[in-house]
């Protein structure tokens, strides 16, 4: 969210989220912290197209700012009108070649007549993703023929319902492997959704738990399971705010601190991945795949990553698990990245993995 990101001026405005107003960000403040994003280990960032600031006249952007209400109903149009597809492709055909745009991210795609999208995603020339916020595979899945990409939303729904409870009553584990394979089955390119666990239009993971061994589970597989995975501004810093617009807090409150754990958490998940990434291209367009799940845990393997993720939480006490189909050698020695600790295939194949406190583990 460019206005709520960072101002020009590097200045703290008061943002209040309740008064869904703008706080002052700008694509400037953006360009200015742009190291905070790239130590993280991130390779891209989704912002708006157009930044206000930077293209409308002082009395525009007052209006626009004020002009936003209850009071001013949105403009619609007959997207199924040949004329009206044809000028929206010309549009987004500019746009994409004079902003060089890499990616679209579309929202509300399922409020439009699916027969839109096709000429408008032809048109960008580009990857576009869509968001269809909707929990059923099938439905979802559906829309990958009209567009590139969409939001996980099958996943999302079943991996908040699986972490944000120690006891696992409202979900556990086996659900979520059990959503994984029916998404990489269901949908045409699994590898080309996008993996979140917060956003804009939900809650924040904090907001149903103060947990934090839960939330590194989640931010875990979020960089893990497969498909471009998606860091939500102030997910780094731990924010907590709830329904929208709560949700959407100003980051500059927390100086953009790269000393949180969370951050650093993050760019170390981050560094293995892009290693893997750039040592193997092709882990990009392979899914993970499930070698291990039970109601409380679930091991995934990708490229020459396996992680294994909990929801048991901090109280969990310490203990091993026993994972196989890991791909790793008989003798081989496997360092987990988070804790430099070493574990030792065993004859036979089986690798004993040492899991403290319910905190996630990989290597």
């Amino acid at each position: 969210m460019t206005d709520r990101f960072a101002p020009s001026d590097n200045s703290s405005p008061v943002c209040d989220t309740d008064k869904r107003q703008y706080c002052g960000g700008t694509w400037r403040g953006i360009i200015n912290h742009l190291d905070y994003i790239q130590n993280m280990g991130f390779t891209a960032a989704c912002e708006p197209p157009l930044g206000l600031e930077e293209i409308l006249t002082s009395s525009d952007l007052d209006f626009a700012r004020d002009g936003a209400n209850d009071a001013v109903s949105l403009p619609d149009v007959n997207t199924t009108d040949p004329f009206v597809m044809q000028t929206y492709g010309s549009w987004i055909r500019s746009l994409t070649s004079v902003f060089a745009i890499d990616g679209l991210r579309i929202d509300t795609v399922k409020h439009v007549e699916k027969t839109f999208w096709p000429s408008f995603r032809s048109a960008a020339g580009i990857y576009s993703m869509g968001e269809v916020l909707d929990g059923n595979t099938t439905y979802t899945c559906s829309y990958q023929d009209e567009l590139d990409g969409l939001l996980n939303y099958p996943l999302y729904f079943r991996l908040i319902e699986a972490f944000r409870d120690t006891n696992g009553t409202n979900g556990n584990m086996t659900s979520l492997s059990h959503a994984m394979t029916a998404i990489q089955e269901g949908c045409r390119d699994s590898t080309l959704l996008g993996t979140f666990s917060e956003n804009h239009d939900n809650p924040r993971f904090l907001s149903y738990t103060n947990d934090m061994h839960l939330n590194r589970n989640v931010i875990a597989f979020t960089l893990l399971a497969g498909g471009i995975p998606i860091i939500y501004q102030g997910q780094e810093q731990g924010f907590v705010g709830g329904n929208d617009p709560s949700n959407r807090e100003a980051l500059w409150t927390s100086s953009y601190s790269t000393e949180t754990a969370l951050y650093r958490f993050i760019g170390s998940i981050n560094q293995v991945r892009n290693r893997d990434m750039y040592a193997n291209p092709s882990v990009l367009t392979t899914p993970a795949s499930v070698i291990y799940s039970d109601d409380h845990h679930m091991a995934l393997r990708k490229g020459l990553i396996v992680s294994l993720f909990s929801n048991m939480g901090s109280t969990a006490l310490v203990y091993n698990l026993i994972l196989t189909g890991h791909g790793y050698q008989e003798n081989q020695v496997v360092v987990e990245i988070l804790s430099c600790k070493n574990s030792t295939v065993a004859i036979g194949g089986d690798l004993q993995v040492f899991v403290p406190a319910g905190l996630p583990q990989v290597s």
